[in-house]
């Protein structure tokens, strides 16, 4: 006689085991799921054109749309499964470090896309892909403020930093010093500048007396003032 807790496990189980997807389905969710990954390459390289481009990691983002639909499919068929996938993924460790914060979202789309498609919405895997795309391109086109300069000297006068401060106020219409450093017969300074005549400003500097060299240097960190 079957008890309460024994007709309970069983329907469960049985809830949970569907039909195994056939072979057409299976390979038309896959060709699907490469075509998108595909697509995904193409684009990540594209708006990564002016900033540091991984190859390696542009073809992880297209495996990993793959494997993700591959994983959804099999869990889709069998409890067992999905439980053991959950505990063979719960061991693994990713230490890959994010270089630029634009990459987090091409890994969630790869990934949003495989489960997508892996539940068999591949319309919404494209209309959610195209959608992603319009995004990124509309907003890459708003226009962002110049990122200041660096003015960097060296001299072996540690009075000259308001003669360099008064050079930097005529030519720059704002001016931050970021770093200075002061040794017994030396002055090292970084300060961060906006000006429209560069040339002129580093010539000015160099011309102080005590100054030894002097650099302008571009920087593509946040934008400050």
């Amino acid at each position: 006689m079957q008890t309460y807790n024994d007709i309970f496990r069983k329907s469960f189980v049985e809830g949970f085991n569907g039909a195994a997807p056939d072979i057409k389905n299976i390979l038309l969710t896959m060709g699907v799921t490469l075509l998108i990954s595909l697509y995904i390459f193409f684009v990540y390289r594209l708006m990564t054109r002016k900033t540091f481009y991984s190859k390696n990691f542009n073809i992880s983002l297209s495996m990993l749309t793959v494997i993700t639909a591959a994983v959804i499919l099999s869990v889709q068929s069998s409890i067992v499964i999905s439980l053991g996938m959950v505990g063979a993924l719960s061991i693994v460790r990713f230490r890959t470090a994010i270089k630029d914060p634009l990459d987090l979202i091409f890994l969630f789309w790869a990934i949003g896309v495989g489960i997508i498609c892996g539940a068999g919405l591949a319309q919404m895997a494209i209309l959610t892909s195209v959608i992603i795309t319009a995004g990124l391109y509309f907003l890459d086109l708003i226009p962002v403020a110049k990122a200041p300069m660096l003015l960097v000297f060296n001299s072996s006068d540690t009075e000259v930093e308001e003669k360099v401060m008064e050079r930097v106020k005529a030519h720059c219409s704002a001016s931050n010093v970021k770093s200075r450093n002061i040794t017994q017969n030396r002055l090292d300074m970084i300060i961060e500048v906006r000006c429209k005549d560069q040339p002129a400003l580093v010539k000015e500097v160099a011309q102080i007396e005590g100054i030894t060299t002097v650099s302008l240097l571009s920087h593509d960190g946040e934008v400050t003032f």
